[in-house]
């Protein structure tokens, strides 16, 4: 079993790698901490790397019954980790979900960022052109819950992106996976907001983004006042141009 820490009320399970700076990595819906080992290996030459299973994921715990989360709870989930580990400020890369996290710390903590990468952000607010595709990934979803139970639903929404053991992971963890979803929109960003985040950011989309997601990316890099735009997909990259 990895150690873990006391984060918002729940332990919260993770991985180091590597001295230096720090770095945290918070991982995306239907994924783990396991998934972004890859990633955390190729930095920990430079940095310290934490990566941490977010609630409900993994070998960390969620509240008994686990029906719903916000990003600011798990934001409140990150701040607590970094603190109890003394690894403040730390550039953040978040993925997807984990980059709504991001942008949670830099807002309501500012103190323990140092800098961020947010991959793929799903900021669609931003984007009202995104309704139609979220009607049909809601329907994907709620289709194949329907037809094959809750895992079948977190399947549908990985759509193959992911390998054999990946998947199974993600299956078994459905119920942190439909809280999340559910939180998505949860964040109340403003563009006043986003113009106020003053740390240095790079905006990462790779060749497989979904393009309202990369439009998502095209329009919070113009909010934030010091972002930079990559289209890579190279998060190790990203994160080492933040590094002191």
């Amino acid at each position: 079993m990895p150690p873990s820490v006391e984060g918002a009320g729940v332990a919260l399970a993770y991985v180091e790698r590597g001295e230096g700076p720090p770095v945290l990595l918070v991982h995306d819906l239907a994924s783990d901490a396991e998934t972004l080992a890859p990633q955390a290996q190729a930095l920990s030459d430079v940095a310290r790397v934490i990566a941490y299973d977010r609630r409900g994921y993994g070998s960390s715990g969620a509240p008994e019954p686990y029906g719903g989360t916000t990003v600011q709870e798990q934001a409140e989930d990150a701040a607590a980790l970094l603190r109890e580990l003394d690894a403040a400020p730390a550039v953040i890369c978040g993925e997807g979900f984990g980059a709504l996290v991001a942008l949670d710390l830099m807002t309501r903590h500012a103190g323990l960022v140092r800098g961020a990468v947010l991959a793929d952000p799903p900021l669609l607010a931003l984007v009202p052109e995104a309704t139609e595709a979220l009607a049909a990934e809601r329907e994907r979803i709620h289709a194949a819950v329907r037809e094959r139970g809750n895992e079948a639903g977190v399947e549908a929404w990985l759509g193959g992106r992911v390998g054999a053991a990946a998947l199974q992971r993600a299956r078994a963890s459905h119920r942190a996976f439909y809280a999340d979803y559910a939180g998505l929109a949860s964040w109340p960003a403003t563009r006043r907001a986003l113009r106020a985040l003053a740390h240095p950011v790079v905006v990462l989309t790779g060749p497989s983004t979904p393009v309202p997601v990369v439009s998502a990316a095209d329009r919070l890099a113009e909010l934030l006042p010091a972002a930079r735009r990559a289209t890579d997909g190279d998060l190790q990259a990203a994160a080492r141009s933040l590094l002191p």
